[in-house]
Order: C-alpha cells, then structure tokens, then sequence
C-alpha cells in the first residue's frame, strides 16, 4: 500500500527562514531510516507559496493567481510518498516524523496512493499498465519520482 506523507506548511516555511543544519541532519536520518527499511518511494521539499501560483479552472478556461496565499495551514511544504504493509504502519513512520521540525509544531496528513485495483472493473488493464510503464522507466533510469527524467 503506497500512502503520501504531507507536510502542511507553517510561518517556518512559508518565511524566509532556510533549514538550519539540525534540521537538515534529522530529516536525512528519517530518509535514510525509511530507504534502509526498504519503505521509501520519494520525498521532496516545496519551495514556499510566493514563488507558487494556482490556477482554477472555471468553464474549462484556466484563471492564474500568483502566490503568497494566505491560508498557511491549508498549504503543502512537502510530500513523502512509503510503501508499506498497512496504514497502522504508516502511521507509525509518520509518529517518528524529526521532532525538530518546526520547533516540534508539525502538521502531517496521511494520505492513502490510488492503485488501479481501487477503481474495480472501470480500470482497465491498459490503465494500470501507464502507472507501471512510468514507475519501471523510473526505476531503470535510477532517478526516483520527483526527479527530472
């Protein structure tokens, strides 16, 4: 069961403020527990909103709003993506999360990965084979998800 680790954004990340080195070193170790364990699929840190946009479809035709947004609380400050056997143990990498980060202040979201089995007989075998085909290109091109192919 894959499952995504959201990492809710707060005025640490939203702010000017860069990872200070403790950081740094904590999530490292957390990453490093997690590939060690066989569980991590990919993970990466999201730059703060300013330098985002949204864009929100309305009619089909797509409207551009340019970060800063100002629903801290509702924003993404990054993801990590485990397979694992389980949501219980999901939940209990999630517990282990550096308590460092944000001054021990943080807001994970868990969040269940759709497998194309989860779509019953509306998924097609060709469907199913699209999510492969990229996660094998992945995979043989030693660059996991979140890098540029």
């Amino acid at each position: 069961m894959r499952f995504m680790i959201i990492r809710k954004a707060d005025l640490h990340t939203e702010g000017d403020d860069t990872p200070t080195e403790q950081l740094i070193v904590a999530m490292d170790r957390y990453i490093a527990e997690m590939t060690k364990a066989g569980i991590m699929l990919a993970g990466e840190g999201l730059h703060p909103s300013r330098k985002g946009a949204r864009i929100k479809f309305s009619s089909g035709k797509p409207h551009i709003t340019d970060g800063p947004f100002a629903e801290t609380k509702e924003l993404v400050a990054g993801f990590t993506i485990i397979d694992v056997r389980s949501r219980e143990e999901a939940l209990e990498w999630c517990k282990r999360w550096p308590q460092i980060d944000g001054g021990g202040e943080v807001e994970l979201e868990l969040r269940q990965v759709y497998e194309a089995s989860d779509f019953g007989a509306e998924a097609t075998p060709e469907l199913g084979e699209v999510g492969e085909l990229m996660r094998e290109h992945l995979i043989k091109s030693g660059k996991p998800l979140g890098t540029k192919l």
